[in-house]
């Protein structure tokens, strides 16, 4: 099978700017785009492929079909008892880009064990990676500063000061930044992030800071359901997530029960194996340009550009990768 890639979904929404747009060379600059779905098999937002043999499927139609080359052999075993339509079949990661031109509202996502017994649903844990684009004063809100207990929580939300009990966190392009379900954050103006998360759109919005919409309407809170999904004691001494930075060669940033991301830096051709995988892979071009090889796709070798703005997955049946940058060029691969 070849590597795929997507139409994103493009999301117009009040905090949003034209990052994203600019990013990907299109032309509707005033649309306010805060959010681009590059993968998505989230249901009501399946994201199409977007060429080749199997051109406007979704992702869900594609595991049916082709579930084994997509996730490899364990997924498949795995999958063998669960009958079609479960959530448990869809394909299990949302890939994002993020741009915030205004805060986005503080808020929290659910475990898996909630998420399922509420909403039937994955859990949201998820990172973010800083992109190029983020602005001097880019900033993000992650964690508690000091502990803080249910009633004290309600208490912030009363006083409309949760916002001061979160620790003020400065962006630079190439951070990252992971966020197991159940800890407290907000996304800041000037700040654009690649995002790679549990395929789930659960979020419980904790305060929007009295915004109103387009039609002058609060938009709604999860106050009640948040009280069960928050991590009170989620207390650390730094949110960032340190990686190396060698060039050409993996360097991984986030090691989650999940996913695997590494940051790959690149200015010479590089070969990856991915023999030992039996699993699919997705590369996010955050910088530059790259033209990718394939010497085991369904009908010789097969090759892709990929530019920053872009993403594309790679099937389990995928074992040997070439890559090899235009100019400098910088890769996230996410193995999951």
């Amino acid at each position: 099978m070849n590597p795929l890639k997507f139409v994103p979904i493009l999301k117009s929404v009040l905090w949003g700017g034209t990052k994203i747009t600019a990013l990907k060379g299109m032309d509707n600059m005033d649309a306010q785009i805060g959010e681009s779905w590059e993968i998505s098999d989230v249901s009501g937002y399946e994201t199409l492929v977007a060429d080749g043999i199997y051109m406007n499927q979704t992702l869900s139609q594609l595991l049916a079909e082709h579930g084994a080359q997509i996730m490899g052999d364990a997924w498949a075993k795995r999958m063998a008892d669960v009958p079609a339509g479960d959530p448990k079949r869809r394909f299990p990661l949302l890939i994002k880009f993020i741009d915030a031109a205004r805060d986005l509202s503080i808020q929290v996502h659910p475990d898996d064990n909630l998420a399922w017994r509420r909403h039937r649903s994955l859990g949201k844990t998820e990172m973010w990676y800083a992109m190029p684009d983020c602005d001097p004063t880019a900033h993000l809100r992650i964690g508690w500063k000091s502990l803080v207990t249910p009633d004290e929580y309600r208490k912030l939300l009363d006083e409309h000061t949760i916002a001061d009990a979160l620790c003020d966190i400065k962006c630079r392009p190439g951070d990252v930044f992971y966020l197991p379900a159940g800890r407290v954050h907000a996304i800041c103006s000037g700040t654009m992030v690649a995002e790679i998360q549990e395929t789930s759109d659960i979020t419980y919005r904790i305060y929007d800071y009295d915004r109103r919409d387009a039609n002058g309407q609060l938009r709604p809170l999860h106050t009640e359901e948040s009280i069960d999904a928050i991590n009170y004691a989620d207390i650390q001494p730094d949110y960032h997530s340190y990686y190396d930075k060698e060039f050409n060669r993996r360097n991984v940033a986030v090691e989650s029960p999940y996913f695997t991301t590494a940051v790959i830096q690149l200015n010479a051709s590089v070969n990856i194996s991915y023999a030992d995988v039996n699993s699919f892979v997705i590369l996010i071009c955050t910088e530059g340009r790259v033209n990718l090889t394939t010497t085991d796709a369904e009908d010789g070798d097969d090759i892709n550009t990929l530019r920053a703005g872009e993403t594309i997955l790679l099937p389990a049946t995928i074992q040997n990768l070439r890559v090899q940058p235009i100019g400098n060029a910088t890769l996230l691969e996410v193995r999951g």
